[in-house]
């Protein structure tokens, strides 16, 4: 009879916590998202990525709750599920988690469940970069936003973000070296890649995901909703082994309420567009020409003012569900250029973030320009904006 090896690999899902922020009245981890929870969403990603022990970390009065949602996202991997009870913070429940993880694994990863839609290849990343000699790794995105520091409602100083990265889960780590740091732990640390470091240990990164954002607020739910609504597959032409091209365009006038979005960037001190959403031309503009290459409709079909969940939604919320119908149609996006035509806001000194955010949510590299009219039009005026984008998707 032969002997199937335990894995080398455990994840431990943390899902103790409180959800105060979330403004449930429940924990954060047993909220519905959709048809499920926080944690099966969670768990629908732990068990597509590499074969791992997993543990599941709750409270002590969700344990039974916890366990139908693993068994359910686990299926004929039930075998390789612990469920045990949290302690009073999230440092004690990852200890809770550390003391069932079974003897021969070498590779630890602790992932929260509120990071519900993380993908599965961010878990193949981190295990790989362990496996690869990197004693600690967390995957971490480039800060794109405007940073200040405030002190009593006023700005201090301007914050140069070039050095800085916003850290996600799952984080990695050899099985020792974890072990080694939860044994000297003399304080709380708000991640385990700080803990690790505070031990002496350096710490790596691989990139992270967008869709592996944290689901804090109502709004973080709002969102995740919206990405995690299921897609049903749809054929509408025969496929063809060539590339398929498509064109969007979108225009939006000045005026809006709130801040000003555009190409998956918010710039303080604009004024605002008009829109059912945030009114970002730019991103509208490429979902109608990859939908149009995929042959899929265009924007008011699929994101139109019959669809209120929509309302106010920004750039990756649309990108990340356009990438899904595509990848549902059979194919895949290969890339996309988009021009700007607007006096203002001024492109040239965040084109790259601009190119960085809108790729990332679409999956696709994303090449953004930007021009002026001369003065002529409604956007020569200063009226508005206008968008224009050429895609090509594949077949898959």
């Amino acid at each position: 009879m032969s002997i199937i090896a335990a894995p080398r690999v455990a994840v431990i899902v943390v899902a103790a916590g409180s959800g105060t922020r979330l403004g449930a009245d429940m924990p954060k981890a047993f909220v519905g998202l959709g048809a499920h929870t926080i944690l099966r969403h969670a768990l629908a990603g732990v068990f597509a990525g590499p074969e791992a022990q997993v543990v599941i970390v709750a409270p002590e009065d969700r344990l039974g709750d916890a366990r139908t949602d693993a068994d359910e996202a686990a299926g004929s991997r039930r075998d390789l599920v612990s469920v045990v009870a949290g302690g009073a913070t999230r440092q004690a429940s990852v200890a809770a988690g550390l003391h069932a993880v079974w003897p021969d694994v070498e590779i630890v990863l602790v992932h929260d469940a509120a990071r519900a839609l993380t993908p599965p290849d961010v878990f193949a990343r981190v295990i790989e970069a362990v496996r690869s000699g990197q004693d600690a790794v967390l995957p971490v995105l480039p800060v794109v936003d405007t940073l200040k520091k405030v002190a009593a409602s006023t700005v201090v100083a301007a914050v140069d973000r070039a050095d800085l990265a916003a850290a996600q889960t799952p984080q990695g780590f050899r099985r020792d070296i974890l072990d080694t740091a939860y044994g000297a732990a003399g304080a709380d640390f708000t991640d385990d890649a700080a803990l690790v470091q505070h031990a002496g240990f350096p710490v790596f990164t691989v990139p992270g995901d967008e869709r592996a954002f944290k689901i804090t607020t109502p709004a973080d739910l709002q969102r995740a909703a919206l990405l995690a609504t299921p897609v049903t597959p749809v054929h509408p032409f025969p496929r063809v082994a060539a590339p398929r091209v498509g064109v969007g365009t979108d225009v939006h006038a000045f005026g809006g309420e709130g801040a000003l979005w555009l190409a998956g960037l918010e710039w303080p001190g604009e004024v605002a567009l008009h829109g059912h959403s945030d009114g970002d031309a730019v991103a509208h503009a490429i979902v109608d020409a990859v939908l149009a290459a995929a042959g899929l409709g265009d924007i008011g079909t699929h994101f139109g003012t019959d669809h209120p969940e929509y309302a106010g939604a920004h750039a990756d919320a649309f990108l990340g569900r356009t990438r899904e119908l595509v990848e549902a149609a059979g194919y895949r996006i290969g890339n996309v250029s988009v021009q700007v035509q607007a006096n203002r806001p001024r492109f040239a000194a965040r084109r790259v973030d601009a190119e960085q955010v809108l790729s990332t949510a679409l999956g696709a590299p994303v090449a953004v320009s930007a021009t002026t009219t001369d003065g002529l039009g409604f956007t020569g005026a200063g009226e508005g904006v206008a968008a224009f984008a050429v895609a090509v998707v594949l077949p898959a």
